[in-house]
Protein backbone atom coordinates (compact mmCIF):
# COMPACT_ATOMS: atom_id res chain seq x y z
CA UNK A 1 0.00 0.00 0.00
CA UNK A 2 1.33 3.42 -0.97
CA UNK A 3 0.77 6.44 1.26
CA UNK A 4 0.88 9.95 -0.14
CA UNK A 5 1.94 13.08 1.68
CA UNK A 6 -1.70 14.19 1.47
CA UNK A 7 -2.65 11.01 3.38
CA UNK A 8 -0.05 11.78 6.05
CA UNK A 9 -1.32 15.36 6.46
CA UNK A 10 -4.94 14.18 6.66
CA UNK A 11 -4.04 11.65 9.37
CA UNK A 12 -2.04 14.28 11.27
CA UNK A 13 -5.05 16.62 11.27
CA UNK A 14 -7.72 14.02 12.07
CA UNK A 15 -9.55 14.97 15.24
CA UNK A 16 -7.21 17.87 16.01
CA UNK A 17 -8.37 21.44 16.51
CA UNK A 18 -6.20 23.73 14.40
CA UNK A 19 -6.65 27.36 15.47
CA UNK A 20 -6.94 30.11 12.91
CA UNK A 21 -4.75 33.19 13.06
CA UNK A 22 -6.88 35.28 15.44
CA UNK A 23 -7.45 32.36 17.81
CA UNK A 24 -3.73 31.57 17.87
CA UNK A 25 -2.93 35.24 18.52
CA UNK A 26 -5.33 35.22 21.48
CA UNK A 27 -3.83 31.97 22.78
CA UNK A 28 -0.34 33.47 22.57
CA UNK A 29 -1.37 36.70 24.32
CA UNK A 30 -3.90 35.55 26.92
CA UNK A 31 -3.24 31.88 27.52
CA UNK A 32 0.55 31.76 27.32
CA UNK A 33 0.50 29.21 24.49
CA UNK A 34 3.89 28.71 22.90
CA UNK A 35 3.76 29.87 19.31
CA UNK A 36 6.69 28.15 17.61
CA UNK A 37 7.93 29.01 14.13
CA UNK A 38 9.50 25.95 12.51
CA UNK A 39 10.41 27.55 9.16
CA UNK A 40 14.05 27.76 8.08
CA UNK A 41 15.82 31.13 8.33
CA UNK A 42 15.71 31.70 4.57
CA UNK A 43 11.94 31.35 4.50
CA UNK A 44 11.51 33.61 7.54
CA UNK A 45 13.78 36.13 5.80
CA UNK A 46 11.50 36.24 2.78
CA UNK A 47 8.11 36.07 4.53
CA UNK A 48 8.73 37.72 7.91
CA UNK A 49 8.16 36.53 11.45
CA UNK A 50 5.57 36.66 14.21
CA UNK A 51 6.63 38.84 17.16
CA UNK A 52 7.04 36.76 20.30
CA UNK A 53 7.08 33.42 18.51
CA UNK A 54 9.91 31.09 19.45
CA UNK A 55 12.01 29.98 16.50
CA UNK A 56 12.83 26.29 16.57
CA UNK A 57 13.60 24.96 13.13
CA UNK A 58 11.95 21.69 12.21
CA UNK A 59 15.11 19.58 12.26
CA UNK A 60 15.53 19.98 16.05
CA UNK A 61 11.92 20.45 17.17
CA UNK A 62 11.41 17.19 19.04
CA UNK A 63 14.73 17.52 20.88
CA UNK A 64 13.88 21.03 22.07
CA UNK A 65 10.34 20.25 23.23
CA UNK A 66 10.71 16.80 24.83
CA UNK A 67 10.20 17.63 28.53
CA UNK A 68 12.52 14.77 29.54
CA UNK A 69 15.22 15.47 26.95
CA UNK A 70 18.66 16.81 27.73
CA UNK A 71 18.44 19.32 24.83
CA UNK A 72 15.05 20.78 25.75
CA UNK A 73 14.35 24.51 25.97
CA UNK A 74 13.47 26.03 29.34
CA UNK A 75 9.83 26.44 28.25
CA UNK A 76 9.44 22.68 27.74
CA UNK A 77 8.08 22.19 31.24
CA UNK A 78 5.72 19.25 30.75
CA UNK A 79 3.44 17.26 28.52
CA UNK A 80 0.45 19.57 29.06
CA UNK A 81 2.20 22.48 27.34
CA UNK A 82 -0.03 24.32 24.84
CA UNK A 83 1.99 24.47 21.61
CA UNK A 84 0.94 26.01 18.29
CA UNK A 85 3.39 25.35 15.46
CA UNK A 86 3.77 27.70 12.51
CA UNK A 87 5.12 26.95 9.04
CA UNK A 88 4.49 28.87 5.86
CA UNK A 89 1.02 27.59 4.92
CA UNK A 90 0.13 25.00 7.57
CA UNK A 91 1.19 21.70 6.04
CA UNK A 92 4.65 20.90 7.44
CA UNK A 93 3.46 22.16 10.81
CA UNK A 94 0.60 19.62 10.82
CA UNK A 95 3.10 16.80 10.41
CA UNK A 96 5.40 18.28 13.07
CA UNK A 97 2.52 18.68 15.54
CA UNK A 98 1.60 15.01 15.05
CA UNK A 99 5.18 14.08 15.89
CA UNK A 100 5.02 16.13 19.10
CA UNK A 101 1.76 14.44 20.08
CA UNK A 102 3.52 11.09 19.63
CA UNK A 103 6.07 12.34 22.19
CA UNK A 104 3.19 12.94 24.61
CA UNK A 105 2.65 16.67 24.06
CA UNK A 106 -1.09 16.09 23.68
CA UNK A 107 -1.95 19.80 23.26
CA UNK A 108 0.39 20.28 20.29
CA UNK A 109 -1.35 21.65 17.21
CA UNK A 110 -0.59 23.98 14.34
CA UNK A 111 -1.76 27.25 12.86
CA UNK A 112 -4.39 26.73 10.19
CA UNK A 113 -3.09 28.67 7.17
CA UNK A 114 0.39 29.11 8.65
CA UNK A 115 2.31 32.36 8.53
CA UNK A 116 0.60 33.29 5.25
CA UNK A 117 -2.79 33.13 6.99
CA UNK A 118 -1.48 35.09 9.97
CA UNK A 119 -0.21 37.90 7.75
CA UNK A 120 -3.41 37.89 5.64
CA UNK A 121 -5.42 38.38 8.86
CA UNK A 122 -3.49 41.61 9.45
CA UNK A 123 -1.85 40.36 12.64
CA UNK A 124 1.56 41.71 13.71
CA UNK A 125 4.64 40.63 11.77
CA UNK A 126 8.25 41.74 11.75
CA UNK A 127 10.98 41.31 9.15
CA UNK A 128 12.79 38.00 9.32
CA UNK A 129 16.54 37.44 9.37
CA UNK A 130 18.30 38.77 6.33
CA UNK A 131 20.76 36.59 4.46
CA UNK A 132 24.08 38.19 3.68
Amino acid sequence: MVTTVEDLVARARAGVHRPGAREAYHAQQAEAALLIDIRPATQRGVEGQIPGALVIERNVLEWRLDPTGSHRIAEATGYDLPVVLVCSEGYASSLAAASLRELGLHRATDLDGGFVGWAAAGLPTVPGPQNT
